[in-house]
């Protein structure tokens, strides 16, 4: 993962500040190593990071090292990217989706 890409890599400890602290609108991919669909979506998610830079936060978050935090949110199924909006879960995807899905997404949320 690229910090200059403007991705926030996130854990149990640092996602209450990081995202349900945050004012405006972010995006959270929850995903796991193993997870082929992951992959795919995981070159997306940092262009969205490097595009939206400075207007969005985007983080990742390891559902394996991160049991916590993927419990509170029920994510059963993963890539789960999730959209909170001052700090309040606001939209959900499922499943490897193109760019142009979470880009409407992300137009719909700001």
């Amino acid at each position: 993962m690229s910090a200059d890409a403007g991705l926030i890599e996130l854990t149990d400890d640092n996602f209450e500040t990081e995202i349900e602290g945050a004012a405006g609108l972010a995006l959270v991919d929850f995903w796991a190593e193993w997870c082929g669909p992951c992959r795919m979506v995981s070159p997306i998610v940092e262009e969205l990071a490097e595009e939206y830079a400075g207007r969005m936060k985007v983080g990742k978050m390891d559902v394996d090292e991160n049991q916590r935090t993927t419990q509170r949110f029920q994510i059963r199924s993963i890539p789960s990217i999730l959209f909170f909006k001052d700090g309040a879960h606001v939209d959900t995807v499922v499943g490897a989706v193109p760019k142009a899905a979470l880009e409407r997404k992300i137009k719909e949320h700001v």
